[in-house]
């Protein structure tokens, strides 16, 4: 798309182009992964496309496999659609793709790759950047990071030039081993060369949260316990655990998606103005909300969360297996596939106000949200009749499939007689601004080569997550296996999750 395309849109009038990223290397431990050739050079190639790469620029690709560059760049065409392939970006961008095959715990690798590294620097001029990601399993993060400190490949304080590295979720399963990966990461890289990434902080939705708080006079004055009577975030998926069955049985719903993704979601939802738009001002007002989140013992985490697990079903019509009989699953696996909790803020903003996050696999739509429900008229002026159904207005901030958001309110139907019914007002991204939104790997790559770690966990965020939702975890383990309750395939998820949100008199939003 021209610029000239742009402008046609009013609604993109005065945009401003980004700027591009500094001359660097990004090195991918993993690189032969899926990750790696579904997003990760996906995403690149969409920045190089729209000129936000560097002409002095290269890949790297770490792994075990005996690949060559010709090899690795050939198994990254396999996402990147045809018409797009036979371009000049993509001949220019493939020339500064390399494969350096290596053992993870392999010293002679990593000087290896110090060399290949310095003649990039040599022949492309990158400057002696370097961006490192790690796309592999957990269990290699210590070791890859104690090699990069051995083979002195990461930039002291003193140099003139860069280094960050990338680390992929989960960032430990439990508060002490996130700690303890913290330590090591610390021991090689300073804090502000850390990029713990979270891809829904990427999402166009989830970034505008801010804005629509902050940027519009009418909402952040009611947004607060005077006004909203309780908020629901969600996210379901139609899913089952596919191919990530060694890593689900291990994580489960909450370690998979609530320590992390929904928790980030939550913090945007629910932080304080920052005092300025920086990494460091935004992440405080974030842990601060992570800090005021009320802590609860083990026995009141069995009252305020569920944890249930998918039993056969039908999803869009077709019969799926129960997760206990998925390939690779344990036959009598206590892993939760759907978990719901409910979490109160306790300072002055949000006293009162619950929170209810609920996350599934096999449900009956994708759906990601943050729905806000505002409390009801303080007196009915209007009588209410048997066709009038009078419910509170409800903002919906939907992160995907359709970005966009919603806001419900009452309105009168046409007639004589004064009857009210719901309609919404709605606004999408890709109808309002006439462009696709970027994916979400596209932004946080960008951000990091730039140096921007707005939108990137902090150590003290990760670590008091996990202190958040480590009493329910404790809770479940030491529940006996009957306390599991099942869900259909497709259905919206157990009744045990019904019963948590209708004692204090609210119901889930129907997905």
């Amino acid at each position: 798309m021209t610029s000239t395309t742009l402008l046609t849109n009013p609604l993109r009038e005065g945009l401003q182009v980004e700027r591009s990223a500094d001359p660097c290397v990004v090195v991918i431990f993993g690189a032969t992964g899926d990750l790696t050739k579904r997003k990760l050079i996906p995403a690149l190639f969409s920045l190089a496309e729209h000129q936000l790469l560097p002409p002095s620029f290269g890949i790297v690709g770490f792994s075990r496999k005996a690949w060559t560059d010709d090899g690795f760049r050939q198994a990254q065409r396999e996402f990147i659609e045809d018409e797009r392939l036979n371009t000049p970006v993509w001949k220019s961008f493939e020339e500064g793709m390399f494969y350096c095959p290596s053992e993870f715990s392999d010293a002679s690798g990593y000087r290896k790759l110090g060399e290949l590294l310095a003649r990039i620097d040599r022949e492309r001029g990158t400057q002696t950047n370097r961006l490192f990601y790690l796309s592999t399993p957990p269990d290699a993060y210590s070791e890859i990071i104690r090699q990069l400190g051995a083979a002195r490949l990461v930039a002291g304080s003193g140099s003139k030039n860069w280094t960050r590295i990338i680390i992929e979720k989960p960032f430990g399963r439990d508060t002490e081993s996130a700690h303890a990966l913290n330590e090591e990461v610390n021991s090689v890289f300073r804090e502000d060369q850390v990029y713990r990434i979270d891809h829904y902080l990427g999402k166009e939705t989830v970034q505008n949260i801010m804005v629509f708080r902050f940027a519009n006079g009418i909402f952040e004055p009611i947004w607060n316990r005077r006004y909203i009577d309780h908020v629901q975030i969600a996210v379901a998926e139609t899913l089952g655990v596919e191919h990530r069955a060694s890593y689900y049985e291990r994580s489960g719903a909450a370690r998979d998606m609530i320590q992390n993704h929904m928790l980030q979601v939550l913090n945007l939802v629910a932080m304080e103005p920052p005092a300025a738009m920086d990494a460091d001002a935004i992440r405080d007002e974030k842990t601060k909300v992570l800090r005021a989140i009320r802590p609860v013992s083990v026995e009141e985490a069995r009252k305020y969360s569920v944890r249930a697990q998918y039993s056969q079903g039908f999803v869009a019509g077709k019969q799926v297996p129960a997760y206990r009989q998925e390939e690779g699953v344990d036959p009598a696996s206590l892993t939760e596939t759907y978990c719901a909790f409910k979490l109160l803020i306790d300072n002055w903003r949000w006293a009162g106000v619950p929170f209810y996050l609920r996350s599934g696999k096999r449900l009956p739509k994708r759906v990601s949200e943050i729905a806000i429900q505002f409390k009801s008229v303080p007196h009915l002026l209007f009588g209410q009749t048997a066709d009038d159904q009078l419910e509170p207005n409800i903002l919906v901030l939907k992160i995907q499939p359709d970005e966009g958001i919603t806001l419900r309110f009452g309105a009168k139907l046409p007639g004589q007689s004064m009857h009210i019914r719901w309609v919404n007002m709605e606004f999408r991204y890709g109808t309002s601004f006439g462009v696709k939104t970027p994916e979400a790997y596209e932004r946080l790559l960008h951000d990091c080569m730039r140096g921007d770690a707005t939108l990137f966990a902090r150590r003290d965020a990760v670590e008091t997550a996990w202190k958040v939702i480590m009493p329910y975890l404790t809770a479940w383990r030491q529940s006996p296996e009957k306390d599991l309750p099942l869900y259909e395939a497709g259905s919206q998820g157990p009744v045990e999750a019904d019963a948590l949100i209708s004692k204090d008199g609210h119901r889930w939003r129907r997905l």
